[in-house]
């Protein structure tokens, strides 16, 4: 059986047909995590806008050099996803390992500064639930930092997803499975990674800059 045969699943015509599938049925997956992030988003929008003033000092519990720091990191996240992508089409194997790995150790290290923060966050007492403090504005302040974790906790969730996702493709490459003619898995991870990058974008002027220029 030719690797080409090998790859085209029985209910597909033809390669084509199926990376159109497959890269639409991503697309799809996409709209659906947007509806769900966009649920999490209208919370906060409702209740910041009942509650501007409190949600702008809780806010400045949060820190913004941490906050920057993972921005920067997850847009070079970006650049290295792009490039593995490009690497694969050209059926450059080991350039795609590495931007790969490089990839993973990014999204690594953005996940290590979110459990710092979030240790952070624990020992000041702002942690949903009995954990939390009782000072003043606190039940208000509990709703910022209720959405807060939702959010970011549910962002990080699909970061450790994608990370995983990536050591199943970094095996496939070392065992020589793409080439120039077929790297659909790799550009719909791409696609999916990228979208988790696009959602920190959002997330972090909501969270961390609330009239952070007052």
């Amino acid at each position: 059986m030719s690797e080409i045969a090998s790859r085209l699943q029985h209910h597909f015509a033809n390669e084509e047909q199926q990376y159109d599938a497959a890269t639409f049925g991503m697309w799809v997956f996409l709209v659906t995590e947007i509806m769900f992030f966009g649920g999490l988003l209208t919370a906060y929008v409702v209740y910041r806008t009942a509650y501007p003033e409190v949600f702008a000092t809780a806010s400045h519990h949060l820190n913004v050099y941490l906050g920057t720091f993972n921005t920067i990191v997850l847009i070079g996240s970006s650049l290295t996803m792009a490039m593995a992508v490009h690497s694969a089409r050209l059926n450059q194997r080991q350039k795609l390992a590495v931007y790969l790995i490089l990839t993973m150790i990014l999204g690594s290290v953005f996940l290590g500064v979110k459990a710092y923060e979030y240790t952070h966050k624990w020992h000041e007492g702002l942690f949903p639930g009995n954990f939390f403090y009782a000072g003043p504005d606190a039940v208000h302040q509990r709703l910022f930092f209720s959405v807060y974790f939702a959010l970011t906790g549910l962002h990080a969730t699909h970061m450790i997803i994608g990370i995983g996702i990536m050591l199943v493709i970094l095996r496939m490459s070392m065992k020589g499975r793409f080439d120039e003619t077929w790297y659909t898995p790799v550009e719909i991870t791409g696609l999916y990674w990228h979208f988790v990058d696009l959602v920190w974008i959002f997330l972090f002027p909501l969270l961390y800059l609330i009239q952070r220029h007052g």
